[in-house]
């Protein structure tokens, strides 16, 4: 009898042993983390709330009558680039290299048809990265618009960011980002986005600034921003969105994303911090204006360092980024090119030294290769990225003009964006030629 139940017990136990090795066998591959899964979709949300911002930041610094033109450029940005990233943008960036590896193709990716049941190893769906990553498509574009605010006509932009979000955003996002990229090979260090997102928008906007020409009238005639308020409200937006643009860019919810998270709030408040102590020396006052440009000097600094950097590094890429900044717009003025709302001054420049000044504060351990050979791996990243969007910006500008039209008729533009392309104002009790 004894026997009986010792072996019922064992034939039950070996029964549970089969079931489990079945349950196993049929859970192989990546399950669905739901916890790294809730983070993404925060961090995606966090990050598609940008664009809004950016437009409030944006449209508050222009005058009255172009401030609905100002903020249609990036709304105009969620839906251009938003459709060209489900069709083909996707797989352009992080397809298996084609053409040479100047960009990525794959099939599946392709109006993201083939990844409907795909989980990455990091355990969230493959749509959430997908469109974490078309955000960021997404608001690049709406960057270089800061630079010819005021003076372009709509259709001429909506063409003009289709086809470098096609021509140049892709390619950079494959070159730096994708794992058969030839700058991610060479180990290039952009967490964020340094150089795929704000060293190529500040290329792009520079050479956007020259090639369109200055807003009629200007330096001579004063250009008042029409609302500061709103400009402050949005670059507190920006400042919340980047906590899911850069913590969202570890592609996990752990310890690199704490990491990230941490060092985007300190180069924020450095750069903040640094630009008020800055005009407190040279102005005896501190504006809104330069706080809020602080803020976005020191989160555009440590984008591309973000997963790399301690707290201390991050302090000192966010205060010296504000400096360089200040130093820049200062520049423009001197030189008197109508990069009307420093895309280049502040994105361009502070990106820049972001990506370039994390090699002398990299957290131990993350490199291993020599500092002097991560430099010039980094300095190749921002040159390549500097000249590739530079090129391509100005072939773009020359071939939408010709065929399209970008700059505005002088009358539409005296008579402002809102007005004359929209049909619109944006406030009807204030004088509409300020």
């Amino acid at each position: 009898m004894k026997m009986s139940k010792r072996a019922a017990f064992t034939a039950a136990f070996v029964g549970l042993l089969c079931l489990s090795g079945t349950a196993f066998a049929e859970g192989e591959g990546p399950q669905v983390d739901t916890g790294t899964t809730a983070w993404m979709l925060t961090s995606t949300g966090l990050v598609l709330l940008m664009v809004p911002g950016l437009a409030m930041f944006y449209g508050g610094l222009v005058r009255t009558k172009n401030v609905l033109g100002t903020m249609m450029h990036s709304f105009a940005a969620m839906a251009v680039v938003g459709v060209l990233w489900m069709i083909c943008g996707y797989a352009m960036s992080f397809g298996s290299n084609v053409l040479g590896g100047w960009c990525g193709w794959n099939k599946d990716y392709f109006m993201l048809k083939g990844i409907d049941t795909t989980i990455l190893d990091s355990g969230i769906p493959e749509y959430v990265f997908a469109m974490f990553q078309g955000k960021f498509a997404i608001i690049t574009p709406a960057l270089i618009a800061g630079a010819f605010a005021e003076r372009v006509r709509f259709r001429g932009y909506c063409i003009f960011i289709a086809l470098w979000s096609l021509l140049v955003y892709n390619p950079l996002c494959h070159w730096v980002w994708a794992e058969d990229g030839f700058l991610f090979e060479k180990g290039a260090i952009d967490f964020a986005g340094g150089t795929v997102i704000h060293i190529s928008a500040g290329a792009a906007a520079l050479v956007a600034a020259f090639y369109v020409g200055a807003r009629r009238g200007y330096p001579k005639t004063a250009m008042h921003p029409n609302n500061l308020v709103m400009t402050l409200m949005g670059a507190g937006i920006l400042w919340v969105g980047w906590f899911g643009f850069n913590a969202g860019s570890s592609v996990d919810s752990g310890l690199v994303t704490a990491q990230a998270l941490t060092v985007t709030q300190v180069a924020a408040a450095a750069g903040a911090l640094s630009w008020m102590i800055l005009e407190g020396i040279l102005h005896k006052k501190a504006t809104t204006l330069g706080f809020v440009s602080g803020v976005l000097a020191g989160l555009v600094a440590i984008t591309p360092a973000a997963g790399a950097v301690q707290p201390w590094g991050a302090l000192v890429l966010g205060a010296v980024a504000s400096v360089l900044c200040y130093l820049a717009i200062e520049m423009k003025n001197k030189l008197g090119y109508d990069d009307t709302l420093d895309v280049f001054g502040i994105h361009g420049v502070a990106a820049l030294w972001g990506a370039i000044g994390l090699t002398f504060v990299l957290r131990p351990g993350t490199i291993e290769v020599s500092m002097l050979h991560q430099l010039w791996v980094q300095t190749e990243g921002c040159l390549v990225s500097l000249g590739y969007s530079a090129v391509m910006t100005l072939i773009l500008l020359v071939v939408v003009e010709k065929l399209f039209g970008f700059r505005l008729t002088p009358d539409a533009e005296r008579a402002g964006m809102d007005h004359s392309l929209h049909s619109e104002h944006g406030y009807g009790m204030l004088n509409l030629n300020s």
